[in-house]
């Protein structure tokens, strides 16, 4: 009788294979969306133009009125962004509930908080980089627009400031990204986000001392203060407001790893 050889069992493939796999998967279904583009569009483009604006009414106000900071412009165009990078976030799980195709997205990678990570990997890196671009485009495109009372990116400060500005779309992306794997649904996280984002800083509008010691734990108020030449008093140094801006899409997207992991898809 004639003996079968044994097939050999298959190569086990890689952590770094695998991880490349998941990574090229969803960066391709992030750009196959033809929603991404036209969101990154209006991320980028809408701050940057609102920042000349912005910077154009500082430049002619009254002499009577109190000096701005040079930074501002850039800081209150970002925010008409926020929204936009948010919404990109909360897409990126819930369209996936909705049409189904997170089954097969957990079939292909049962290991769920491996897809969370994948998504937040490719998202975070493609709105730290937007968001850095339009930080530094509307910085250099205000201070033109200010002239004499803008400062340069030498000015001590500066460079820290705008940088951290460019992070504030990555940080509300993350945030989106945590919400729709926890909502599933877009109207529902985006309504959350909106929420989480927008209703804390209500609360920072209480008298004193109340209103700065809810402020300094709220997103808007922390941004406001790490991207600030002269940072307010009633809230937390920079350096602290760092954390806590940091802190809110960690927190998320901890609650996200813990939630896609004990219901069904």
């Amino acid at each position: 009788m004639t003996a079968i050889a044994a097939r050999p069992a298959p190569a086990a493939v890689s952590l770094t294979a695998r991880a490349r796999d998941v990574l090229t998967s969803e960066w391709t279904k992030f750009w196959s969306v033809r929603s991404t583009f036209w969101t990154l569009l209006i991320a980028v483009v809408t701050p940057i133009g609102l920042s000349a604006i912005v910077a154009e009414a500082f430049a002619h106000q009254p002499a009577s009125s109190p000096p701005q900071d040079p930074l501002l412009a850039d800081v209150l165009s970002l925010e008409y962004a926020v929204l936009a990078i948010g919404v990109l976030g909360v897409l990126a799980f819930s369209t996936e509930y909705s049409t189904g195709l997170i089954r097969t997205t957990f079939a292909a990678v049962p290991r769920r908080r491996v897809v969370l990570a994948a998504k937040a990997a490719v998202i975070g890196a493609v709105t730290l980089v937007a968001g850095e671009l339009v930080a530094f485009t509307s910085f250099f495109l205000a201070q033109a627009v200010l002239g004499h009372l803008g400062v340069s990116l030498s000015h001590p400060g500066v460079p820290g400031a705008v940088l951290a500005d460019g992070i504030i779309l990555f940080v509300v992306a993350m945030l989106g990204l945590a919400l729709g794997a926890i909502v599933r649904h877009t109207a529902g996280g985006i309504a959350a986000l909106v929420g989480l984002i927008f209703l804390p800083a209500i609360l920072g509008l209480l008298p004193a001392p109340w209103g700065g010691r809810v402020g300094r734990f709220t997103l808007l108020d922390a941004a406001h203060q790490v991207t600030a030449l002269r940072p307010a008093t009633n809230l937390f140094s920079p350096a602290l407001s760092l954390l806590v801006l940091l802190a809110w899409p960690a927190a998320a997207l901890l609650a996200a790893a813990l939630t896609i992991t004990r219901r069904d898809a």
